[in-house]
């Protein structure tokens, strides 16, 4: 062999060598592969408790009540007295309408009294002058009873005449028109120098401490709390223990409860649902008539309820299931039956016991059978 020979043979075979080492070796026996290690899942421990269920309506806020501020007479509006938006009382003046005519409308009527009044005077002193000579037979008795029956109508007229100034008065009083009820003030619908006249709306005020939130539940609901407080006094024991709470736009929960007020006399043809009213202190006047909210309320308590964190829940086709660790590690994959949710909560009536460990996290890494590394998660009391 040749020198060149030898060099060639000798690279070749420090390059098999090499190829083998990598492989495993040049020489030496093969060696088996490394297992897997276990993947890591979170877990929570089933717990029981008593539950209540809570369910949300869609809320719309309104004025526990709504005047519409209408005055009582025509007339010019020459004044508005109070500021739009501000918080205006039970009596306050909002609008004053030009009193001058109805003044004079006054003035006409109490010289109509007077009027009246002389001619009952007048009256009073015929039927005085001939009460004698009638019976005496001077004058004969029709004139005295016609005498008579003028004197009675002049009374009439007085009476009347009376009461056309007391309207006149009125109608001057109504010229101040005043707030019916203490509340907010809303936008004034006319302007100083308006026409106005008793169809005329001028403005609206609500009160909103109390405020009233609308929502509507549906018949079944409504038949079911009936049927299990039957008389009008257990409904009212009830409501006292159902306290309302309201969910804000934002998300956030308004820091006062409520209580349910009462509900309305017919169910809606249409949508199947009747309007129920719940009432709610709002003495920062923070809540206004035409705002929008969520309406929560606990109507039962689940009694010994089974929690696992909805995330541990896989819905497959319409049926639920979960992944059960053992006290060795080993997963089982386990059909369950959910009920309500609460929270971040889910009930499961059927297919697991308290003190069982559920995955929460690492689902997609396990399957049926397999041992898993246990990293302990957040208590279901905690969210979670």
């Amino acid at each position: 062999m040749s020198f060149r020979s030898s060099v060639n043979y000798s690279a070749s075979r420090a390059l098999l060598c090499g190829s083998l080492l990598l492989l495993g070796g040049c020489g030496g026996g093969s060696k088996a592969a490394s297992p897997a290690p276990s993947p890591s899942v979170e877990v929570a421990t089933v717990i029981q408790r008593d539950t209540p269920i809570y369910s949300e309506w869609l809320a719309t806020l309104d004025g526990y009540v709504n005047a519409e501020i209408q005055p009582r007479v025509s007339g010019y509006i020459i004044k508005q007295n109070y500021r739009e938006g501000a918080l205006v009382r039970k009596g306050d003046v909002l609008f004053e309408i030009d009193p001058r005519p109805l003044k004079a409308a006054l003035d006409q009527a109490k010289a109509q009294v007077a009027q009246a009044e002389a001619l009952l005077a007048k009256a009073g002193l015929d039927v005085e002058r001939d009460t004698p000579l009638a019976a005496a037979r001077a004058i004969a008795q029709s004139q005295l009873d016609t005498e008579l029956q003028a004197k009675a109508g002049a009374q009439a007229s007085v009476l009347a005449a009376k009461a056309n100034v007391e309207q006149a008065e009125l109608n001057v009083e109504f010229t101040r028109v005043t707030s019916l009820v203490s509340g907010i003030a809303g936008i004034a619908r006319v302007q100083i120098g308006n026409l106005v006249g008793p169809s005329s709306t001028l403005t609206s005020v609500s009160q909103v401490d109390p405020i009233k939130a609308y929502f509507t539940v549906s018949e079944l609901v409504f038949m079911d709390f009936h049927r299990r407080f039957p008389t009008e006094q257990s409904v009212e024991e009830q409501r006292k223990r159902m306290p309302l709470q309201l969910i804000l736009g934002d998300g956030s929960i308004y820091e006062r409860t409520g209580t349910i007020s009462f509900a309305d006399r017919e169910v809606n043809a249409a949508t199947g649902t009747i309007r129920i009213a719940g009432v709610f202190p709002n003495p920062n006047n923070l809540l206004r008539p035409g705002g929008y909210g969520r309406v929560r309320l606990s109507a039962r308590t689940a009694t010994g309820a089974l929690l696992i964190p909805q995330r541990a829940v896989t819905e497959l086709q319409g049926s639920y299931q979960v992944a059960v660790v053992s006290s060795d590690n080993k997963v089982s994959i386990r059909p369950v039956t959910v009920g309500d949710r609460v929270g971040s909560l889910w009930i499961v009536t059927d297919g697991l016991k308290a003190g069982e460990r559920v995955i929460v996290e690492g689902l997609l890494r396990i399957r049926d059978g397999a041992v898993v590394n246990v990293v302990p998660g957040k208590s279901p009391q905690t969210g979670g």
